[in-house]
């Protein structure tokens, strides 16, 4: 069993891949660490995506959130750089990033990134119909 962050990222061939189909994950213990302070910055990152030929595996990607748990990186940086690993690592059709930063000196800060294919022109996924929980798109 794996005991430390790793920052590989793990994927396996996507079970429909002539259908766009919307994947939707929120993890709420994402931290890393100012690094003006060093103190802890914590998040809820949301993540959205149409995969194409892959599918991310949650394990490596619980393992790849942890490993920034001890790095310093700004709420700007940080969301962008999950975003391109992502999408480095399965190539999806459509992928969203979303961070929400806790309350940090009196200022909530929330961080959206977004990629979509070369050529993909599909519809943007579907709202989700209760606005509770469409923070996503």
């Amino acid at each position: 069993m794996t005991q430390s962050p790793s920052r590989l990222l793990s994927t396996f061939p996507n079970p429909e891949p002539g259908r766009d189909y919307l994947i939707r994950m929120e993890i709420p213990e994402f931290t890393c660490l100012c690094p003006l302070t060093g103190q802890p910055d914590f998040a809820v990152l949301h993540l959205a995506y149409i995969p194409d030929g892959l599918c991310l595996e949650l394990k490596a990607l619980k393992l790849y959130v942890w490993s920034f748990r001890d790095e310093g990186a700004f709420h700007e940086a940080v969301t962008n750089r999950i975003l391109n690993d992502l999408v480095t690592a399965c190539q999806p059709r459509y992928l969203r990033v979303e961070a929400c930063f806790h309350v940090r000196g009196g200022i909530r800060t929330t961080v959206l990134a977004e990629h979509r294919k070369t050529g993909w022109s599909g519809p943007l996924p579907l709202r989700d119909p209760d606005p509770a929980r469409d923070s996503l798109i």
